[in-house]
C-alpha cells in the first residue's frame, strides 16, 4: 500500500551514497542522534563551496532574463558566503577559507563574463522538492531538485542543466542523468530533449550530454531502490572493505564515535558536525543538496 509518509524515498545522492558505500548511507540517511533524535551531518569546505555557489545560480531562474545579472554575481556570492563562513562551513583556517571563497568567486566571473543558457528562458518546477512514484505498489518515490530547466521555445521542451562545483568529471556510468530524465518527465509537463553539464570552475560553456532512455533509466533506478528498500527492511547496511571502513564511512564512524565538533542545525534540523581530519571523500565531491 503505498503511503508518501511511509515510502522509501530516494534520491541521486542518496543512491549515489548507497552504491558507493551502505554504511555511509545509512549514517547518512537513516541513522539518527539517540540523544537529540536528529540525523547527522558534515560540512566540508568542498561541500559548502557547492551549496554557495548553487545557491546563488539556480536563485537567478526565478529572476526575469533582463534582472538576472543586475547585481554581480559576486556581490550575491559574498553575502551567500557569510553563511558557510568559519567552522559553518567546516573551515579550520583562514587560509583554507580563503582559497575556497576565491574559487567561488571565480566561477561567479566565469559566469558573469559567458551566462550563455543563464539569460534564456528557463522553467521552475512547482515543488519546493520534486518527486513522483518510482513505484506507489512497492512504496518507493523519487526526489531531487534540477539545478536549471532551460525552456527551447522552438520545441516547447526543456534542457536540463547542471552545475558542477567538484574537481572531478561526473562518470559515464553515473545515475545523474536517468534520475533528473524521470524527474523532469514526470513532475512537469514539457519535453526534455537535452542536457548539460557545467563544470563552472574549468569551462566556459556547458558539455552536452545525451539523455538516456527513459524506460531504461527507470528500470536502472528501481533496482537500486529496489536494494536500498531490502538493506532497510532488514536493517543490513556493510562497508565494502568491511570493519575498516572506507573514505565514505569513517567520517560518520568518528562522529558517531563522538570525535566531532557540532556546528549548529541545518534547515532540515541535522546536526552539523565538522571533523579537524577531512577525508578525501569528503573534499572531492561537491556539494550535494539532496
Amino acid at each position: 500500500m503505498s503511503d508518501k509518509f511511509t515510502a522509501v524515498w530516494v534520491s541521486h545522492t542518496s543512491i549515489s551514497d548507497f552504491l558507493r558505500c551502505p554504511r555511509a548511507y545509512y549514517l547518512k540517511n537513516v541513522y539518527k542522534d539517540p540523544k537529540t533524535k536528529h540525523k547527522i551531518k558534515i560540512m566540508s569546505p568542498a561541500l559548502a563551496l557547492g551549496q554557495a555557489v548553487h545557491e546563488v545560480l539556480e536563485g537567478l531562474s526565478v529572476l526575469a532574463r533582463d534582472r538576472r545579472f543586475t547585481e554581480p554575481l559576486t556581490t550575491k556570492f559574498e553575502k551567500v558566503w557569510e553563511k558557510f563562513s568559519g567552522k559553518k562551513g567546516g573551515f579550520l583556517d583562514m587560509d583554507s577559507e580563503y582559497k575556497y571563497r576565491e574559487r567561488g568567486m571565480e566561477m561567479m566571473r566565469r559566469v558573469m563574463n559567458k551566462p550563455g543558457p543563464l539569460t534564456e528562458l528557463s522553467v521552475k518546477i512547482k515543488m519546493d522538492l520534486p518527486w513522483y512514484w518510482l513505484s506507489e505498489e512497492e512504496n518507493l518515490i523519487l526526489c531531487g531538485k534540477v539545478d536549471w530547466l532551460q525552456y527551447l521555445p522552438e520545441t516547447d521542451s526543456v534542457k536540463i542543466l547542471d552545475f558542477k562545483t567538484g574537481k572531478s568529471n561526473e562518470s559515464d556510468d553515473s545515475l545523474q542523468l536517468p534520475i533528473y530524465s524521470l524527474l523532469v518527465h514526470n513532475c512537469q509537463k514539457r519535453r526534455a530533449d537535452s542536457a548539460a553539464y557545467w563544470y563552472l570552475a574549468t569551462d566556459d560553456v556547458p558539455v552536452e550530454k545525451k539523455l538516456p532512455d527513459l524506460g531504461d533509466a527507470q528500470k536502472r533506478v528501481l533496482e537500486v531502490a529496489r536494494q536500498m528498500k531490502l538493506a532497510r527492511q532488514i536493517v543490513r547496511f556493510k562497508c565494502p572493505n568491511g570493519e575498516d571502513g572506507c573514505p565514505a564511512c569513517r567520517p560518520f564512524e568518528d562522529i558517531v564515535a563522538g570525535k566531532g565538533e557540532y556546528v549548529g542545525e541545518d534547515e532540515y534540523r541535522g546536526d552539523v558536525y565538522i571533523l579537524k581530519r577531512q577525508e578525501t571523500d569528503l573534499e572531492d565531491r561537491e556539494g550535494e543538496l539532496l
